[in-house]
């Protein structure tokens, strides 16, 4: 009997089920994966799907009903073969050839309206080979703190994997860091590729150049194309990346995020930011954030991010230079810092409200800031918020009436540097005509949302659902996230 000839035709009506999905990384062969078997679950609870990113995949939402996401992304009906990736990663800088996905597989992938291969991840979805002695599950807190901070990433201009579905799946879990029994989730994200440096590292450990390389062929023609008839594409490919990296991470420093766990397993091949676990945006500006409880020697701090991630392309180029002369790769790499600070100076312009600031007085007016922000310990969110929401056509004419009606600044004369940055500002201010002072005033407000996912609105949320299972201040805190109100 084939599948259209069973008597349940979910397969045939389900919009995600007839999705045209691609065996790009299947067709690279078992050497890179093994196929495994979806967790069947006592449960099926639809509670997040992400209408915003339906329309990429070419579906109306409406044309999109829960039961499909239950079906597709809960049952995993109809959907083989599962591939569970094989890879390696330094994790807090040591080499560890015990990982690969342990609580997830590869679903599928899929091509986007846009012409992008995009990956379906699960995450909670059950043991694999790499589970090492755990349950493969996910809590049911974890997917409500993925999908908060993909959607907040995503508004604030970083490019992150963003969290497909939800769906909380009915069994009680035994966590360290959670009371227990704490209830369960399955989540599919959306990614660009789910491979990792990781990925890479491994090959290396077994010696398998040849797998290297058809690895590294296989990312050019589906990740970075435009390098195909290039005749340097490998180098070409590695000083994109970093690049990539570069910039990245630079996007996490304005956003004022930090990872947490950026082992090299964390590390996406595109250039990528996903898998939130511990994460934290930070409250000021605090050098030394640590979102992660358990490191205890702030290596993944908030300021330590761009030299981490700069280490971490330094080790893939171990199993890279199999296939990469080394000049080449420490070429690449030798433009981390231009990138970074690049990227960095640009976004931090743009929360000033300056999309494109030419005047040599921007230099000073971002050191006068970050040095006020480190000094002061006010909320770093809400002095950009704030920025917005008092702005005025005034500033021009008088410094002392900048920020004027915010909460949270100093009283003049009470902060040199603050005095000293109101003046600046309206100096520059007094360069742009009325028009372009609208156009200020546009991008403050697109660039700094009132609402920040700081740990406390987390929590606050998280409570409402275990106290009385009310999602609907959860529903409200990603409307706010995904609009930017």
């Amino acid at each position: 009997m084939t599948l259209d000839e069973t008597p349940n035709h979910t397969h045939s009506t389900n919009p995600l089920l007839t999705l045209n999905y691609e065996s790009a990384l299947e067709s690279l062969g078992d050497d890179y994966y093994d196929k495994v078997v979806a967790e069947e679950f006592p449960q099926h609870i639809l509670r997040w799907r992400n209408n915003a990113i339906l329309p990429r995949l070419g579906l109306d939402p409406q044309s999109v009903k829960d039961e499909d996401f239950i079906n597709a992304f809960g049952k995993f009906e109809y959907r083989e073969p599962l591939l569970a990736l094989r890879y390696h990663g330094y994790q807090f800088g040591q080499y560890n050839p015990q990982l690969g996905d342990g609580r997830g597989f590869l679903y599928g992938q899929v091509r986007g309206i846009d012409g992008e291969l995009y990956d379906f991840g699960t995450k909670g979805s059950g043991r694999t080979p790499y589970s090492r002695g755990g349950d493969g599950m996910l809590t049911l807190k974890g997917g409500v703190r993925e999908v908060l901070a993909a959607e907040a990433l995503h508004g604030l201009g970083v490019r992150t994997s963003r969290c497909l579905s939800m769906i909380e799946t009915g069994l009680g879990l035994w966590r360290g860091d959670e009371p227990s029994p704490t209830r369960s989730s399955v989540m599919i994200r959306m990614s660009k590729s789910h491979i990792r440096f990781g990925t890479f590292e491994r090959l290396n450990y077994f010696q398998r150049p040849d797998l290297t390389q058809k690895l590294l062929n296989h990312v050019i023609e589906q990740y970075y194309p435009h390098l195909q008839a290039e005749n340097e594409k490998y180098a070409l490919f590695y000083a994109e990346l970093v690049q990539r990296v570069a910039e990245l991470v630079a996007q996490w420093m304005a956003a004022g995020f930090c990872h947490a766990v950026l082992n090299t397993d964390n590390m996406s091949i595109t250039g990528e930011s996903f898998d939130y676990g511990p994460y934290a945006f930070i409250p000021t500006y605090d050098l030394q954030f640590t979102a992660a409880y358990f490191d205890y020697y702030r290596r993944y701090c908030y300021s330590q991010q761009p030299g981490i991630c700069k280490l971490n392309l330094e080790l893939l180029q171990e199993p890279l230079k199999a296939i990469i002369p080394q000049n080449d790769l420490d070429t690449g790499l030798s433009k981390f810092a231009e990138y970074y600070q690049a990227e960095y100076r640009s976004l931090m312009l743009k929360k000033l409200g300056f999309a494109d600031l030419q005047l040599e007085e921007a230099d000073e007016l971002l050191r006068l800031t970050i040095t006020f922000l480190h000094d002061s310990q006010i909320g770093y969110h809400q002095f950009f918020a704030d920025i917005a929401t008092t702005f005025s056509h005034k500033w021009r004419d008088d410094p002392a009436l900048v920020m004027n009606g915010s909460d949270i600044i100093p009283p003049l004369g009470k902060s040199a540097t603050f005095d000293n940055w109101c003046f600046l500002y309206h100096q520059i201010l007094n360069h742009f005509d009325l028009d372009q002072m609208d156009k200020i005033s546009k991008t403050l407000t697109e660039t700094n949302p009132k609402t920040a996912l700081l740990r406390p609105v987390i929590e606050s949320v998280w409570e409402r659902i275990t106290e009385d299972d009310n999602w609907q201040p959860f529903y409200d805190l990603v409307e706010t996230l995904q609009t930017g109100k």
